[in-house]
């Protein structure tokens, strides 16, 4: 190997896109607080202009003092030209610190591959790529899984998340009635993500197809916050209240072979 390469294989740069858990922080991976410890920039997400972020609450103690930290407002409620105007603008960053060679971090709660911002930046970053039929994923680029939350959820709660030949479904509850009901008709076990204001709703169809005793509710999974609802007939919030009282991180695990204790 001559000198030019390995010249340019020390100053080559890499961005390391880590999912930091449900919020735990000893629930991070052993990976992952192996890299945080040798970075020198991390990209750190919060939902709310000017507050602190989770996820770097979450890893703040693995950070090497000499890590700069830049937080970034992903914005949760605007519209789209508004959101796309900031996923440009952080993958634009990214590459420019790995461009300088730099040891690069983006972090994201529960795990960086669902329901997760980081998508939308991969995407800015390897397009040109991913539309080769030979497309491999780049050198200076790694993704470091994280614990989800409702696994966290499946294990203080003791439910499991599905057995044997059980069918599994993921998802989000800002989808339509029809495809959340089509949903609990056409799947053994669900988890449903993002709750929130919908909660009324999600209640209403696990009644009406006589799934409440199948079902559970956790907010704030691994937090000092954390709550748990083993009976969600006992919740009669409005849509309004649920916005008022229940955590944006709240999730509903269901498997129609698991009957709940009251």
């Amino acid at each position: 190997m001559n000198e030019q390469v390995k010249d340019k294989q020390a100053t080559a740069g890499k961005l390391y896109v880590m999912g930091v858990g449900p919020g735990a922080s000893d629930l991070v991976t052993v990976r992952a607080v192996r890299i945080l410890s040798e970075l020198d920039v991390i990209y750190t997400p919060t939902g709310k202009k000017g507050a602190k972020s989770l996820a770097h609450s979450i890893i703040e103690e693995y950070l090497s003092p000499k890590t700069e930290v830049f937080t970034y407002h992903f914005l949760m409620k605007a519209d789209m030209a508004a959101k796309k105007a900031v996923w440009d603008e952080v993958a634009q960053a990214l590459k420019e610190e790995v461009a300088n060679g730099r040891k690069v971090g983006f972090i994201t709660l529960g795990d960086p591959m669902l329901f997760s911002t980081w998508v939308f930046l991969l995407q800015r970053l390897v397009s040109e790529q991913m539309n080769s039929p030979a497309w491999t994923a780049p050198p200076w680029l790694e993704i470091v899984p994280g614990i989800s939350s409702f696994s966290a959820i499946a294990a203080a709660s003791m439910m499991p998340l599905a057995m044997e030949d059980q069918t599994l479904a993921v998802i989000s509850c800002t989808a339509s009635e029809t495809v959340l009901e089509q949903a609990l008709l056409n799947h053994d076990c669900l988890v449903l993500m993002k709750v929130y204001s919908r909660f009324p709703l999600i209640r209403d169809l696990l009644q009406r197809h006589n799934l409440l005793e199948h079902a559970l509710m956790m907010a704030d999974a691994t937090l000092p916050t954390e709550q748990c609802w083993h009976d969600l007939t006992t919740l009669s919030l409005s849509e309004k209240e649920c916005r008022q009282e229940l955590s944006y991180f709240s999730t509903i695990l269901i498997n129609k072979n698991w009957q709940l204790s009251r």
